[in-house]
């Protein structure tokens, strides 16, 4: 699928595309695609001065967004793996072009697809500010609504003399949790929500498996913003994710590709940062839960009361915005469950299937609960070693044993919740 993207001041489109998208405004015809209309409003509302660089980057991800958005997987020869050939706008064609192979091969990394990324002129330069407003604070932060986001920001208010500027993606179900977790900690002074908007024509794809891209391209954008940044060239954005889900084994290996996300991985994290270093945009991306499993996250927590009382209004489930709950059965579900069981057993979280030791396929015999099950067999027969041996690689992340032993207590934590929860 062939895809161009540009904003409308320098609107070209070749005559052979699939998907014309314009960026930073509204199409005017059904048959075009728009994405991130209110970006640039909302960034210069707050008088925000940030890098060219990272303009140029903010294009890329909406394009890619927008791209994994309109194109449809089930069209593809397998019904998964899409060939994407996207074409962006961009300030500096030459400098992204020589980088095109790398972000070809973290996007086939993150998304599982076949990429060709090529650039053309037009790129936005939006002029900076009269009078800007360098930003106070000593680091960015992503915050989704998510447990894991929640708790690195509740840890980070626990750090002597950090002060995030929190960055979110809007999503549906989403926005005011972020604006109650945020005002909750540090007030209303510290929280800048984005939302791309995205709009293509007919279907979309529901499978989102680009959407980490657009997350940091939100907070590089914040973090170079920041005062911090403007004095040394150098600044931290965080990104909190339990290791458990950031590396995402799949349960078995028939979930490999579509059950599989790869949003957080810490190969695809390393190819960002590579991007983000030849770009000369002195952001260290950091996790600092890559080695520690979600349970492990809310036992450690510097702030149990605040945690308490915040936890069980964070979103875990893909689904919850379309049933008004968590389901209770997907493999995000199941993991937050199993994440509060080892905490202190009280979840306070409302699930449309709560029971999970009853028959039927909307419950124990669902196949996310399924998989969780025979992922655990698998270990306690194979060991962890082999049920890794996929989607760890040695040639990727050096040594791996640090990544098997969080994936192994990771599992455990499943173990000890399936057998709670009487699924056999």
């Amino acid at each position: 699928m062939k895809i161009y993207c540009a904003p409308r001041d320098s609107w070209d489109a070749p005559k052979r595309t699939d998907l014309n998208v314009l960026l930073f405004d509204v199409a005017d015809k059904k048959s075009e695609g728009s994405i991130g209309h209110s970006l640039i409003e909302t960034i210069e509302r707050l008088k925000l001065t940030p890098a060219q660089r990272t303009w140029d980057l903010l294009s890329i991800a909406l394009g890619v967004v927008a791209a994994d958005h309109g194109c449809l997987r089930r069209t593809s020869p397998d019904g998964w793996t899409r060939k994407i050939e996207l074409s962006v706008a961009v300030s500096d064609p030459k400098f992204w072009g020589g980088q095109a192979h790398a972000l070809e091969s973290a996007l086939c990394f993150l998304t599982g697809d076949v990429w060709e990324v090529s650039f053309t002129e037009g790129g936005i330069s939006p002029k900076p500010p009269k009078h800007p407003k360098p930003r106070d604070e000593t680091v960015a932060c992503l915050l989704s609504g998510g447990m894991d986001s929640l708790i690195g920001t509740i840890d980070l208010a626990a750090a002597p003399g950090e002060l995030p500027l929190l960055v979110s993606q809007v999503s549906k179900g989403d926005k005011t949790n972020q604006t109650y977790f945020a005002r909750q900690i540090f007030g209303d002074d510290h929280h800048l929500q984005l939302n791309h908007y995205v709009k293509t024509p007919d279907e979309s794809e529901t499978s989102q498996r680009a959407r980490s891209f657009i997350f940091l391209a939100y907070g590089v954008l914040a973090a170079t913003a920041l005062k911090s940044y403007k004095a040394s060239g150098k600044t931290t954005l965080i990104v909190p994710e339990n290791g458990f889900i950031s590396l995402n084994v799949p349960l078995t290996p028939m979930r490999l590709g579509s059950l599989s996300t790869r949003t957080t991985h810490p190969a695809f994290i390393d190819r960002f940062q590579a991007l983000l270093a030849a770009a000369g945009l002195g952001i260290k991306l950091l996790n600092p839960y890559q080695l520690k499993t979600k349970g492990q996250m809310l036992a450690e927590c510097k702030n149990q009361k605040l945690l308490e009382k915040l936890a069980g209004s964070t979103t875990s489930c893909g689904r919850s915005a379309r049933i008004n709950k968590h389901c209770g059965r997907c493999v995000p579900c199941l993991i937050r469950r199993a994440a509060f069981h080892r905490w202190n057993g009280a979840d306070p979280t409302d699930y449309k299937y709560k029971d999970l030791s009853r028959r039927g396929s909307d419950y124990r015999a669902f196949d996310d609960v399924r998989a969780a099950a025979m992922a655990v067999e698998y270990v306690r027969r194979n060991g962890i070693g082999r049920w890794t041996a996929g989607a760890l690689n040695s040639a990727q992340l050096g040594d791996v044993s640090k990544y098997q032993d969080v994936a192994k207590r990771g599992l455990e934590e499943l173990e000890a919740f399936l057998a709670a929860a009487k699924v056999k």
